[in-house]
């Protein structure tokens, strides 16, 4: 590996591979009809940043019809928060929540912010299932998952080839002026 000039430092650990359950392990998914997704991302003053997010799980509940139960929520400046998703998904007949951050790394609001917003939000629905308490967990972030290097890829191309006139905008740069080539000129 080659060092990355921003820190200095070579990565030490190797990309890992997808992790699959132990077979052991497995009965964790059995009931999905009770189990609430939030899918979670900063939230942005852009109101298009925020609708992307919602595009987004609408795409993933196309995708993965086994999930019924999904909401987005943004972890601050914007609605529905954390607290509105799990609120939505125990109306939807969540027994249990787990909360996917769409982060890259896991930083400060994955080790802090968004466990104690989840936190807050599941006690704050308490006794409004037959359960009581609604049990939760923060999944890892998207961190270093191989299939990055084919979404960063996808994106490099595309912009490449919009760049030299060949491709029309990506949904992300429609109307911004973006994916051209500067010459000496500011951004």
């Amino acid at each position: 590996m080659r060092p990355w000039p921003y820190h200095g430092v070579m990565p030490t650990q190797p990309t890992p591979e997808i992790p699959q359950p132990a077979p052991e392990l497995l009965d964790v998914t059995q009931d999905l009809a009770h189990t609430g997704i939030v899918i979670v991302d900063h939230g942005s003053r852009r109101e298009a940043s925020n609708l992307m997010l919602e595009q987004f799980v609408e795409l993933f509940v196309q995708l993965k019809a086994q999930y019924p139960i999904v909401e987005p929520a943004h972890m601050e400046i914007a609605r529905p928060s954390i607290a509105d998703a799990v609120a939505r998904c125990v109306e939807r007949g969540a027994r249990r929540v787990a909360v996917c951050p769409y982060f890259l790394a896991p930083g400060k609001h994955w080790h802090k912010d968004i466990p104690e917003l989840t936190q807050a939000a599941c006690v704050a629905v308490q006794g409004k299932t037959e359960a009581g308490v609604i049990p939760w967990v923060v999944t890892a972030p998207i961190g270093l998952m191989p299939l990055m290097a084919d979404v960063i890829e996808n994106r490099l191309t595309h912009c490449l080839l919009r760049a030299s006139g060949k491709a029309g905008e990506c949904d992300s740069c429609a109307g911004t002026g973006r994916c051209r080539l500067h010459e000496g000129e500011q951004a």
